[in-house]
């Protein structure tokens, strides 16, 4: 995001929010980024080859989705999703 964005994003949040609903979002921002370390961290050349062996073997032994299986499973999930709120609309 670009620093002109990111200004203008600050600027309405200041004209925005009160005093109080910055403190929380400030430290639910800190909180995230405390927990993204972790998330950052690369992977070794090591570990890379270990889950490209991992996945070679997954292929081998039929332990995969393909494309069809996915998209049936999200329409599904979706469709789920979409009752449900549905059921609470009314």
């Amino acid at each position: 995001m670009s620093t002109a964005t990111l200004t203008n994003l600050r600027d309405y949040l200041y004209g925005t929010l009160s005093p109080a609903d910055m403190m929380w979002l400030m430290e639910e921002m800190k909180s995230h980024l405390r927990g993204s370390e972790d998330r950052l961290k690369p992977y070794t050349k090591e570990e890379l080859h270990a889950r490209i062996a991992q996945s070679e073997l997954d292929i081998a032994e039929g332990r995969v989705y393909d494309f069809d299986d996915v998209m049936r499973e999200l329409e599904e999930e979706f469709a789920d999703e979409d009752a449900r709120e549905l059921a609470k609309a009314v």
